[in-house]
């Protein structure tokens, strides 16, 4: 029993260190191909120029990380208070029926692949916004309204495990001391459950800024800084994806550095739910 015990703890501890290496041979390649370019090109040339014309050797990323941002923001905007309410709906007010049924279709969200959904924001999304609010209706808000359903699978599954985990002293103790079912959710339970509700939220952000291929068929592709939310722009992933295929040179280089940024992006995402994961184990 124990040499069995030990084989298995064995095969874990190579399993583990494998996912370490792969990430340190990742981080390994992306900086030792991204910095040098960055070198080249210049820090402030590259993070803060606002022109992206590999032929003319120009390589300012700003436009890219302005429309992830906005975009990433636009899905938060949309996609995470539909998800919280939907998963306090699961968690303490949807009949066991129904729970049957909807539970599974949220789940199914997250296994639809990422060209489906966007075929189904050009099908269907830009013309509703195209023809309702004006422009050629690949723009942000079409993007932003497609991550926003995108990140809805991430955020409804960690509130709703998370508000479930909440004590229910808590609530039958608000209701005890005359509070609504309404005003006991909202104002003991969530706030119980926030590290893990914010933690959905956070890999949340992870999937919308990451998210490549549904942005390259309905966010326009314009490496420019937009003026509105009705204007095309083009997020870091897309520049990488669009023009990997053809490039050469420092060109190459120069969409290497760009991924080193959005590894960064993704660090910082990924460093915050490790904070907020340890604010509520301690909580």
């Amino acid at each position: 029993m124990r040499r069995k015990e030990k084989l298995f703890e064995i095969i874990f501890l190579i399993v583990a260190c494998i996912s370490i290496v792969a990430v340190a041979c990742i981080c390994v390649f992306l900086f030792a191909n991204g910095i040098p370019a960055m070198k080249e090109i210049g820090f402030g040339k590259f993070l803060g120029g606002t022109t992206w014309k590999p032929g003319n050797d120009m390589y300012g990323i700003f436009p890219m990380i302005v429309g992830s941002l906005y975009i990433t923001g636009g899905a938060i905007v949309l996609g995470v208070p539909v998800g919280i309410f939907a998963a306090v709906f699961l968690a303490r007010y949807c009949p066991k029926g129904i729970y049957k049924v909807v539970k599974p279709a949220t789940d199914l969200l997250a296994g639809i692949p990422s060209v489906v959904y966007g075929f189904f924001g050009l099908m269907v999304i830009v013309p509703f916004v195209r023809n309702t609010f004006g422009g050629n209706g690949m723009s942000i808000l079409t993007a932003s309204f497609i991550l926003g359903i995108m990140i809805l699978p991430t955020i409804i599954g960690v509130s709703e495990t998370s508000i479930r985990a909440v004590n229910e002293a808590y609530f039958e103790g608000a209701l005890a001391l005359g509070a609504t079912k309404e005003a006991s959710i909202f104002r003991c339970v969530i706030p119980a459950a926030k590290s893990g509700i914010l933690a959905g939220v956070v890999l949340g952000i992870g999937r919308a800024i990451g998210e490549t291929m549904a942005v390259v068929m309905i966010a326009g592709n314009q490496p420019r800084i937009p003026g509105g939310i009705l204007e095309g722009v083009r997020t870091l992933t897309t520049n990488v994806v669009l023009e990997m295929g053809y490039a050469t040179g420092l060109h190459r280089e120069a969409l290497i550095a760009t991924g080193v940024v959005l590894f960064v992006f993704i660090l910082i995402i990924n460093v915050c739910f490790s904070i907020i994961k340890g604010k509520g184990e301690r909580e």
